[in-house]
């Protein structure tokens, strides 16, 4: 697999480590009766901080590989 394709990888998981988050989040307020975006920050915090790291630390990791597919690319259109 290219670089590209990896840094695509890397962003895709990325996005389920964020959404797993609020998911995890909406689980654990599930018995809640009413809403408000107080309480469901609550939720956010009780979940914990390690997914959201861990999809940042997923995000830079994607767009540096996406950028030295890129750079690659346009090296190997220079040469030609």
């Amino acid at each position: 697999m290219n670089n590209k394709g990896t840094g695509a990888v890397f962003c895709l998981i990325a996005a389920i480590l964020a959404a797993a988050r609020y998911i995890a989040a909406a689980v654990f307020m599930s018995n809640v009766t009413s809403w408000n975006a107080q309480l469901f920050q609550c939720g956010l915090d009780y979940v914990g901080s390690p997914l959201k790291i861990m999809a940042v630390i997923s995000l830079i990791v994607g767009i540096v590989f996406l950028a030295l597919g890129v750079c690659q690319d346009l090296r190997k259109t220079k040469k030609d």
